[in-house]
């Protein structure tokens, strides 16, 4: 993992210090609320419907077992005793005090971890497929190039106050785990005719109010312009993004006004003043990088532990487990465990300081003490022996983090909704826990097959409706909770925005309408193995249309 140099401990530092100096100005009446605001947001605090929210950056996605352990300690000593993991691999406490926070940051400061860039008009925290660096199919470990990226974006002076929020995530398989077509910049590590290595980097994709699949915009860039281009773009988009409509704002727009090829136009006669010049990464750069990213002490293991098949053999519940949650790992006689965050009738994200004490834990036992986040809201151990995974399994168990619904209906994706959010029109936990109950049976879950549901309650999308098999967006009429249905939106290497079905469900009728849409699927597929997405596909709206508004 990354070590933070003298830059990142001396930057994080004197933010600290001087957040702690604001504060004390806010408490003493010296400033307005008004004034503060811009003052907090820079760290990363936010005012909500009850109090204040603080998210941490959790850089893509990557935690030691010291840093979950911090994490618990702030949910217990700072919050209610527990943190709320999001979809863009952050974690939000909801419950800071203001007077607290400097002292939170403090801590967090001392296991290189802070809340800089988590909020306002910059570049937010740098995603990355949660598996990077243990894919059985990964070209490069794209953590490497998230953290030179991490390094060049924070507090960069240029693209401090861009026109909105910026959002970039990056992949090293051509399974497409972070998202990147749904990113303001995604960037994909390939392989060109030759064989040598680049990126793939598609610009404009995003979600919210206007919800747009990101363009490739180069097919392929070597690796030493990475930066070069990342700054054209950005600096193409300070200069021409609108600022005068917050909804016409984001690089999206941008790319849709000007078209494709004007964009690149534009970006390519940039990069040509960049390309070569200081901000071009150097190969010694990269060496010293990657470096940090080096493998664990892998031991030199056989694929097909006789202990892990003997236990799939002896126990159904182990086996279900290991058949949603543990995935293919390039190192043999290894695996990649999934932790599910989404018990039956939990609250999607949500992780007490217990769970993540038991996470820590676990980690340094059984995974080389690391520990990943996902932007599906739940935890990755990223190197397990195959031959330990039962015991695992019972670690997992006794704290009850072993629910067998990676990728399945109940591991459904929601944000806070109106239960925290001031922007929310309708909540969005409830209804996910009763959608839960409605799938608690872990043999149906597998008899659906993976399909996924997520929800958010408003158009700005922090659930990621859009791109749910099943997406339900909260809205308002009339001061009463409805919830609109998409079907066939994807978030992976075949991105889709799903299509709105017809006329919103009330707060009462969603989980029913939720499972007619399921019944409907197992009705009409053609075989077992032909998902959700492929139906819809094959389907259309039409039989799911039928179903759901045939009594109304």
């Amino acid at each position: 993992m990354y070590r933070y140099d003298e830059f990142d401990h001396t930057i994080v530092r004197e933010r600290v210090v001087q957040f702690r100096e604001q504060v004390g100005r806010r408490l003493a009446g010296e400033i307005t609320e008004d004034e503060f605001k811009p003052l907090r947001l820079m760290n990363g605090l936010y005012l909500q419907l009850h109090a204040y929210m603080l998210r941490v950056a959790i850089p893509y996605g990557t935690l030691s077992s010291r840093q979950m352990r911090t994490l618990a300690h702030i949910a217990r000593a700072y919050d209610k005793g527990y943190g709320h993991f999001t979809t863009r691999q952050n974690i939000q406490y909801n419950w800071p005090k203001l007077v607290d926070v400097p002292d939170l940051l403090d801590e967090l400061a001392k296991v290189e971890m802070h809340a800089l860039q988590t909020s306002g008009n910059c570049i937010r925290n740098i995603t990355a497929d949660p598996y990077a660096g243990v894919a059985a199919d990964e070209i490069e470990d794209p953590r490497i190039y998230a953290e030179i990226i991490r390094q060049w974006s924070t507090l960069h002076p240029e693209f401090t106050f861009l026109p909105r929020k910026f959002k970039i995530a990056l992949t090293g398989t051509d399974t497409d785990r972070a998202a990147v077509k749904l990113h303001d910049i995604g960037i994909a590590i390939i392989r060109d005719e030759n064989g040598a290595v680049g990126f793939r980097i598609d610009v404009g994709g995003g979600q919210g109010r206007t919800p747009i699949i990101a363009e490739t915009i180069r097919d392929f860039l070597p690796k030493q312009d990475l930066l070069p281009y990342l700054e054209a773009i950005l600096r193409v988009y300070n200069m021409l993004g609108r600022r005068d409509n917050i909804y016409k704002a984001r690089i999206k727009i941008l790319v849709q006004s000007e078209g494709l090829e004007r964009f690149t136009e534009l970006v390519e006669e940039e990069f040509t003043h960049l390309k070569g010049g200081a901000v071009e990464l150097p190969q010694a750069e990269l060496d010293r990088i990657r470096a940090y990213f080096a493998a664990p002490r892998y031991e030199t293991l056989d694929n097909g532990s006789k202990e892990l098949e003997s236990a799939r053999q002896a126990d159904e519940e182990f086996a279900a487990w290991v058949k949603t949650n543990v995935d293919t790992h390039k190192q043999p006689g290894y695996a990649i465990v999934n932790i599910s965050l989404k018990p039956v009738g939990g609250i999607p994200g949500d992780a007490s300081a217990e769970e993540m004490e038991a996470v820590a834990d676990l980690a340094d036992r059984y995974s080389f003490g690391e520990i990943r986040v996902t932007h599906e809201q739940n935890l990755t151990l990223p190197s397990v022996q195959q031959s330990e995974l039962f015991s695992l399994w019972l670690g997992l168990k006794i704290h009850g983090l072993a629910t067998a619904n990676i990728g399945h209906a109940g591991d459904i994706i929601a944000c806070p909704g109106l239960d925290y959010c001031n922007l929310a029109n309708a909540r969005s936990i409830p209804v996910a826990q009763a959608i839960s109950r409605k799938f608690e049976n872990i043999r149906r879950q597998h008899d659906i097959g993976r399909l996924t549901i997520n929800i958010s309650g408003c158009i700005n999308a922090c659930g990621h409706h859009h791109v749910g098999n099943i997406g339900l967006l909260g809205v308002e009429k009339n001061g009463e909770e409805f919830y609109q249905i998409t079907l066939g939106g994807r978030a992976d290497e075949n991105a889709e925005i799903g299509r709105v079905v017809g006329p919103a469900f009330s707060y009462d009728d969603v989980p029913g309408a939720v499972e007619t849409v399921v019944e409907t699927y197992l009705q009409q597929r053609e075989d077992n193995d032909e998902s959700f997405v492929d139906a819809y596909a094959r389907l259309g709206a039409t039989p799911f249309k039928d179903a759901l508004y045939a009594t109304r």
